[in-house]
């Protein structure tokens, strides 16, 4: 069997190195941004490991040997699962991984707004020194926390959060009622931006959410109310939430993703001074980028000896 590793932002893939060579299987590596990349990397290799690199039809009809395509992370949205189907081509991810880092990065990024860290360090550091200079802060614990997404990672969220907020409620048509935490107020989407104080992502990204939160949405969240997204960056319309950042309908923004990563520098949600911006880096720590590597490595591993990978997102056909 031969892997192709299509693109990576780590230091070195000595970790996929190491689990490929003892399971026999050859590993070449590339950097793909686009199709034509994949495409011509991908010659003469059975299976693809996928961090960022678009693949979908065009890739799987020029490499009809591929049959088995994993992804770096629990989205998916960078492999196309429809075309994926029609090929007969098994995708797989890596959904239970950093779990925890991400529910608490969201969380810090909440409290961060709330408490007007990044307007306190701002201040000082242009020489102003008093606890009131961001204005008017309220008592967290009065104050509401809404999830939009109640899955592995919103469950975290919503757990961590509780003992911070008066209040924990969340939007998620897809769980029963009963796989709701007890803690958890189950409510509609609008009236989850309405009622909440900090209103934090975590939806993947498909064609029913892309751009789902745009003006309608956000002219529903109350005034001094904050933004979070540690999911995805389609999920926002980003003019959108400029919009109600300037017309101080939010007090602030803190995104960890966005529709083009790096941004441009000269974006006005990068230069925003109501906006918190990291880099991507929600599910990282150290123990997690391995677990997220070995997981997603492990998938065609899997799939060569057993005939199909531990985490399953599209079902291919069987090995002839």
């Amino acid at each position: 069997m031969k892997v192709l590793i299509t693109d990576y932002d780590f230091p070195d893939v000595a970790l996929e190195q190491a689990l490929y060579q003892a399971a026999g299987i050859e590993l070449v590596t590339a950097q793909c941004r686009t199709e034509d990349d994949v495409i011509a990397a991908a010659q003469g290799c059975d299976g693809l490991l996928v961090q960022y690199a678009p693949v979908n039809a065009r890739v799987f009809a020029a490499c009809p040997q591929i049959r088995i395509v994993s992804r770096y992370g629990a989205g998916f949205d960078t492999v196309n699962t429809a075309d994926a189907k029609e090929y007969g081509v098994w995708v797989a991810n890596s959904p239970d991984y950093g779990v925890g880092e991400v529910a608490t990065h969201a969380l810090a990024m909440a409290l961060s707004l709330l408490r007007h860290l990044p307007w306190y360090d701002r201040d000082i550091r242009n020489g102003t020194w008093n606890f009131g200079s961001p204005g008017p802060i309220r008592r967290v614990s009065d104050m509401t926390l809404g999830i939009l997404g109640l899955g592995r990672i919103g469950k975290r969220m919503a757990h961590i959060g509780r003992n911070s907020f008066k209040r924990v409620i969340a939007c998620d048509p897809y769980i029963i009622d009963g796989d709701f935490p007890a803690y958890v107020e189950r409510v509609s989407k609008e009236e989850l931006f309405a009622q909440s104080d900090a209103l934090s992502l975590h939806v993947p990204l498909n064609d029913e959410t892309r751009n789902m939160v745009d003006a309608s949405l956000l002219d529903r969240m109350k005034p001094g109310s904050v933004l979070v997204n540690t999911a995805r960056g389609g999920l926002i319309r980003l003019d959108d939430l400029v919009a109600a950042l300037d017309e101080g309908r939010l007090d602030g923004a803190a995104l960890d993703v966005l529709p083009v990563e790096p941004p441009p520098a000269d974006w006005p949600i990068v230069r925003h001074p109501r906006v918190v911006l990291t880099p991507h880096a929600a599910f990282y720590s150290t123990v997690a980028e391995k677990e997220l590597r070995r997981k997603a490595a492990q998938n065609l591993v899997d799939w060569m000896r057993q005939g199909r990978p531990s985490y399953v997102v599209v079902e291919g056909r069987d090995r002839g």
